[in-house]
């Protein structure tokens, strides 16, 4: 169980409650730097005895994460990946003493399986059943992938820059995806309003402290599996750069609690074509400028990197370290280099780290003797594309250039966005009706049209991908139209979602008194010529919208 206290401003030393869905800024002098307060002192104790029969996974180290009731909850599988040794790729290079953390081994295949795990977790115990995301593919993928066992709906905004597979990847495991012609900063600026305009929960990445908090469980990882000791480096490639926020969070709170006698430095690694970072640190600068992303790595396309520059930077300036570019043809060079001596495939983003480390072991910036540690942060898993057939996105078309989206354009693309993104979930145990009333619908509108073929798997799309209206037939097998209405008027998640129910016979007054109440219309088959039928399908979702 968490043993969180409270939260600390890094700056000016303020103590306030935790919030979990609420930005951390300190109250008293607007500071972003706000740290989670645990009691240490417990968790060394369990920590010195061994963490008896915890699983290795990021949960092993549930004293010091912001989950209260982790033992009520089930959670999500995250963390606990894999730390080798470089056997072949590393002494090619003349170094013997690399380590890379795998994280491929999480459930998605990205170190943004422990975000979405810890984030997820808050979530379910917040209550929140619906959220958005922005991300630029593998946090949104792990999120999807997180929420869908949680039965959360989440909408999930990427530039259409993002390769297809990453979508589509996103798409299968039930997250209405928003495909965005834009760059990665106007895409979390319309997320921002879309979350607005419906009163939904944002992901706010490094900000909300479920995110950061998860990622310092590769710190205490790495410190395990290293022998309760310290790497002398720590180098990982980034777009945002919470990753290492987090990691270093985790290598702070070891060292307080004289588990590891240093931090290491950290090296941050960025693609040339987007390294506002990399750009600030040589200036000497505790301050990044925004620029233009001009590389195809898109993971790592953030302009914008904020404050988070500035905390990473003071964590330089204090434990030593570097900030370096590569080019997008040294990042696929090592890709395949690495491949070819570790037997690892790894994405661009990932290969970005290891380039990076190439380049500072042939400028000298690390010793022989010096122990390195290189966050593998992803593998790409490409979908199937057969498998989701062709509506898996919205496309959400802002301004032609690069620039921010302007207002009217972006109240524009918000309006858009809100009229295309109407879900209609059809139950019918007769494929022929449900393909009729499915095109027809579609030739009305750009609805997204999904079909359950029985009564159980309705209930059980409705509850994930939360509808906008519901048609159902009233007699199929399994679970009839009735027991359906009941089961999806007593959930909460589901309650207030508008149902029209279709008969194939004649209903008794009974029946109807049943119905009554719950649902907004009930059809005859054959009362109504189809086309007739979805107009009046229309004219609810439509009433319903206003």
């Amino acid at each position: 169980m968490s043993t969180l206290h409270h939260l600390q401003c890094a700056i000016c030393g303020h103590q306030q409650p935790y919030e979990p869905f609420v930005a951390a800024v300190c109250k008293e002098c607007g500071g972003q730097w706000m740290e989670a307060q645990y009691d240490y002192t417990a968790f060394k104790r369990e920590i010195l005895r061994g963490l008896p029969g915890r699983a290795f996974n990021l949960w092993r180290y549930q004293e010091v994460l912001p989950i209260n009731n982790i033992a009520e909850l089930d959670m999500y599988p995250a963390g606990g990946t894999p730390l080798w040794l470089s056997k072949r790729y590393a002494p090619a290079l003349g170094h013997q003493h690399v380590y890379i953390k795998d994280e491929r081994y999480g459930p998605t295949s990205s170190f943004k399986d422990r975000q979405a795990a810890v984030a997820v977790a808050a979530m379910i115990e917040g209550g929140i059943k619906e959220a958005v995301i922005a991300s630029t593919g593998n946090a949104a993928v792990a999120f999807a992938a997180a929420c869908a066992r949680a039965g959360i709906k989440l909408w999930v905004f990427m530039t259409s820059l993002v390769p297809q597979e990453k979508l589509r990847e996103a798409a299968l495991f039930g997250a209405e995806v928003i495909r965005v012609s834009g760059n990665y900063d106007q895409t979390k600026q319309i997320a921002s309003q879309f979350a607005q305009r419906r009163h939904l929960l944002l992901d706010r990445g490094s900000s909300a402290i479920p995110s950061r908090e998860s990622m310092k469980t590769i710190a205490y990882e790495i410190v395990e599996q290293l022998g309760w000791r310290s790497p002398d480096w720590y180098i990982q490639a980034v777009s945002g750069g919470m990753g290492p926020m987090g990691v270093y969070q985790g290598f702070k709170e070891l060292l307080d609690m004289g588990l590891i006698d240093h931090i290491p430095k950290l090296a941050v690694i960025q693609a040339e074509g987007c390294s506002p970072m990399v750009k600030a640190f040589k200036a000497g600068a505790d301050t990044a400028e925004a620029v233009i992303p001009d590389t195809c790595i898109i993971i790592l396309s953030t302009g914008d990197p904020g404050k988070t520059y500035t905390y990473l930077w003071k964590l330089t300036q204090q434990y030593g370290g570097t900030m370096e570019s590569v080019t997008d043809a040294e990042a696929f060079s090592a890709m395949r280099a690495l491949a070819k001596s570790e037997g690892m495939a790894v994405e661009p983003a990932t290969a970005v780290a290891f380039a990076g480390l190439e380049k500072m072991l042939k400028n000298g910036i690390i010793d022989p003797n010096e122990l390195v540690v290189v966050n593998c942060t992803g593998h790409t898993f490409p979908v199937e594309k057969h498998v989701l057939g062709d509506q898996w996105a919205v496309d959400v078309h802002l301004s032609e250039g690069q620039a921010a989206a302007p207002r009217e354009g972006l109240q524009a693309a918000l309006e858009n966005l809100d009229e295309k993104a109407t879900t209609v979930l059809l139950i019918d145990d007769n494929a022929d009706d449900a393909l009729l009333i499915r095109r027809l619908l579609e030739a009305k509108k750009a609805y997204r049209v999904y079909h359950a073929k029985d009564g159980w798997e309705g209930l059980a799309q409705a509850r994930q991908k939360l509808p906008d209206i519901i048609v159902s037939d009233l007699t199929m097998p399994g679970i009839d139209g009735f027991g359906l209405v009941e089961e999806l008027k007593l959930d909460p998640r589901t309650q207030n979602i508008p149902i029209v129910v279709v008969s194939a016979r004649d209903i008794t007054e009974e029946e109807r008194k049943r119905l009554s109440g719950n649902i907004e219309a009930l059809y005859q088959k054959g009362s109504l010529p189809p086309r007739k039928f979805v107009e009046q399908v229309v004219h609810v979702i439509e009433d319903d919208k206003k």
